[in-house]
């Protein structure tokens, strides 16, 4: 049997908070917030002494997830270095379709996001950038030319 569907992508965070704003600006909606815990967790994801509080974000059309997670304890790793260039291995960015994208740019630059490299014309298919937004997240943003 092959896979149903991609349920979700995971964050870790510092600032759940911040980082909530942020998708919201986007365009997410907060579905659940709360905190996991237990030995069944532990279990899941290989560390002990798991405390942390997740939240899922969901998109307007219900099929695309980012869950986002900040532990209490153990203490969350940062990568090095944090503001990785887009050919550092790993995951890099996120994609998301949006209407106008210019609209989004500028309402994400208000809560301190920044363009990663510039926003560009892809022949007459699509408008496109990385913005950098709260803890170095990227997010691709891809607006469909009509």
């Amino acid at each position: 049997m092959a896979i149903q569907r991609m349920d979700n992508v995971l964050i870790v965070v510092e600032d759940l908070d911040a980082v909530i704003a942020f998708f919201v600006e986007l365009g997410m909606e907060l579905e659940g917030r709360g905190p996991v815990e237990g030995r069944w967790v532990e279990r899941v994801i290989g560390v002990d002494d798991v405390r942390q509080e997740v939240a899922m974000l969901r998109t307007p059309d219900g099929q695309g997830k980012v869950e986002l997670a900040m532990f209490h304890s153990p203490k969350a790793i940062s990568p090095e270095p944090r503001d990785a260039p887009a050919n550092t291995l790993g995951l890099r960015r996120i994609m998301f379709a949006v209407d106008d994208i210019e609209d989004v740019v500028a309402r994400l630059r208000a809560r301190g996001a920044d363009l990663v490299g510039e926003l560009e014309r892809y022949e007459d298919i699509f408008r496109l950038c990385y913005v950098r937004g709260p803890e170095g997240i990227i997010v691709g943003l891809a607006e469909q030319l009509r």
